[in-house]
């Protein structure tokens, strides 16, 4: 069987490409999970990724990312000593993003019930703690995944898979007008054509 050509291939996954999703870490601190977490949003065309870097370097696993940061605007938000969850989170809503805290404190919504008729900016804490009380303090709302068994957390490559997928759906399954603009879809073809990548 014959495979698509890269051009055909592009314009397939641009049809599909979303900046109306982004999604956010905060202080991962392994580089395997830096990886899957990458791989999982270009799966579910979610473009922008922002990764915070307070305590823990942003890392990432040659071996499972597998290529796919090559397909993915990743951000890096890594002052030394500087409030990088205040600066991106309030950058984020400034461009008109609403904060979904991924969280198991009260006052959580369950993730089905997540609007998406504005921009989201969903984001996700360090392995072992989860995000810190400054994300909290500045998330517009709390998610949950729905969870039914004793251990009460997925790894945080699952969590973001989960997520991405349920609000991907939803949001491709309505009427708001989620995908990019002609403009960004311009000049990720011309980037991916000629196999460069974007980093900040």
């Amino acid at each position: 069987m014959a495979e698509t050509p890269l051009a055909d291939r592009i314009e397939e996954v641009l049809a599909l490409r979303t900046r109306h999703i982004v999604a956010v870490f905060e202080d991962l601190y392994q580089p395997h999970n830096g990886a899957a977490v990458i791989r999982a949003c270009e799966c579910f065309g979610v473009q922008e990724l922002h990764a915070i870097a307070n305590h823990n370097a942003w890392r990432v696993s040659p071996e499972i990312v597998a290529g796919a940061d090559a397909w993915v605007d990743i951000h890096t938000w890594d002052q030394p000593g500087g409030a990088n969850t205040k600066t991106c989170l309030e950058a984020l809503k400034e461009r008109g993003y609403r904060i979904w805290a991924a969280s198991l404190r009260e006052g959580c919504i369950p993730l089905t019930e997540v609007p998406v008729d504005r921009k989201i900016a969903l984001c996700f804490g360090t392995e072992l703690k989860g995000l810190s009380d400054e994300a909290h303090d500045l998330a517009d709302g709390f998610v949950r995944i729905p969870m039914h068994g004793f251990t009460q957390s997925f790894n945080i490559s699952v969590s973001t898979a989960l997520c991405l997928f349920e609000l991907t759906r939803k949001l491709q399954q309505s009427r708001i007008p989620w995908q990019l603009s002609e403009a960004d879809r311009q000049e990720l073809r011309a980037r991916w054509s000629a196999g460069k990548r974007a980093r900040s």
